[in-house]
């Protein structure tokens, strides 16, 4: 099995390709060449920093054609942190960016505004439970049981247009927001599977055992 991570110059390569060489896989590239995606079994979109900035590294590396081919063979693709926000149609973080589209709905910021009128701190960031929106079976999550603690550090999050599309989800201060999104072989993951200790190695490892065209 051939593991292609993307290099675009916004992912914390090293630690996801540690993450994936402690499940087993010897063939990982990190790449920065679009061709490469063509070749690959399963390929995993890293990314941490603003969604336009991701979008235009994405775009000067002429990745986006590369992504959008790789999908529709049907092979699993594994979007994290930014690299999942980029899978959705757009976000409003700074003003309006198209994003990949493989994946109906749109990022926007989480609420800073309390129930109770005060300001909720952002951006989120630490360890907090995931909580079931659809079934996780034959998904990432497939093999945790709901409550499952992960690492996430991020001010805006994921709304799927199709409620299906919705995953997970954890609570910050009171406002549920998105943690994890799937829509065949897509799948986004809004915390960071390679800083969730064990847990997070068992999400790349359901992700590396996903078959194709699931």
């Amino acid at each position: 099995m051939k593991v292609v991570i993307i290099d675009y110059g916004m992912g914390n390569l090293f630690s996801v390709r540690r993450a994936v060489e402690v499940n087993g896989a010897t063939d990982i590239e990190v790449s920065a060449d679009p061709s490469r995606l063509a070749h690959a079994d399963r390929v995993i979109l890293p990314g941490v920093g603003a969604f336009a900035d991701g979008m235009a590294g994405l775009t000067r590396a002429g990745f986006i054609p590369a992504i959008r081919d790789y999908v529709a063979l049907g092979r699993p693709l594994l979007g994290i942190c930014l690299g999942m926000q980029m899978l959705l149609e757009h976000s409003d973080e700074f003003g309006d960016t198209s994003g990949l589209g493989l994946i109906p709905g749109h990022v926007r910021g989480i609420d800073r505004a309390t129930d109770d009128g005060k300001r909720r701190k952002l951006p989120s960031i630490g360890w907090a439970r995931l909580q079931p929106e659809a079934p996780w079976e034959g998904t990432i999550l497939a093999d945790l049981p709901p409550g499952a603690a992960v690492y996430f550090l991020h001010s805006f999050h994921a709304v799927p247009s199709e409620r299906a599309d919705l995953l997970a989800s954890y609570d910050h201060l009171g406002t549920t927001v998105t943690a994890a999104i799937r829509r065949g072989n897509v799948t986004g993951a809004q915390f960071h599977p390679e800083k969730s200790g064990p847990v997070g190695l068992g999400i790349i490892a359901a992700f590396l055992a996903q078959s194709t065209g699931a």
